[in-house]
């Protein structure tokens, strides 16, 4: 008589070993895709957006919102910083395209000639930088400042100056560690 229980099993081996690999490929693809398309993790390093976010804060970046709208004023975005590889910021949009900033010897944000309202800074700036002449924003360009004002490289600074459109990664969404933490951005 011959044993055929062998014979199938091995068979049903293969097709487990391939359904396996489907789905790890399929986990793969979807993972890219959504660490492409739709959001990445990043962490903030440093005080600059602080009491906002804090050193150590683990987040999730949207990357889908500015396919389908403009950022807006007040956003916390992320952005490759273009002198070292692989270094991203986080910092708030203050000034808008075709928007002039200037901030003055008080430390007052002016846009467009006009004093800005906002409650973000932590303290009042001392450095102007770049900002201390008004400075006229291109039709893709964005001016960038981090919420703890006078511990943060930003558009004032030479080597971060104005934000292309094109090199916004994307808004700051959620919060994910530290849990006690956990939560939306609210950028209002």
């Amino acid at each position: 008589m011959k044993d055929t229980t062998t014979q199938p099993e091995k068979g049903s081996k293969l097709k487990e070993l391939f359904n396996f690999m489907v789905y790890l490929a399929l986990i793969f693809v979807l993972s890219y895709l959504l660490i492409q398309y739709v959001g990445q993790r990043t962490c903030v390093i440093g005080e600059s957006m602080e009491n906002t976010l804090q050193d150590g804060d683990n987040l999730i970046v949207d990357k889908i919102t500015y396919r389908m709208k403009e950022p807006e004023r007040f956003d916390i975005i992320v952005f490759p910083y273009q002198y070292k590889e692989k270094t991203y910021y986080v910092k708030r949009i203050i000034g808008l395209p075709g928007e002039t900033v200037q901030i003055m010897p008080n430390g007052t944000i002016f846009i467009n000639g006009q004093e800005l309202e906002e409650t973000y800074g932590r303290e009042v700036i001392k450095e102007a930088g770049l900002a201390a002449k008004p400075i006229t924003l291109g039709e893709d360009e964005y001016f960038v400042l981090g919420d703890n004002r006078n511990y943060s490289s930003d558009s004032r600074a030479v080597d971060v100056g104005n934000i292309k459109r094109e090199d916004i990664v994307g808004r700051v969404w959620l919060r994910i560690y530290p849990f006690d933490s956990f939560g939306l951005i609210s950028h209002r």
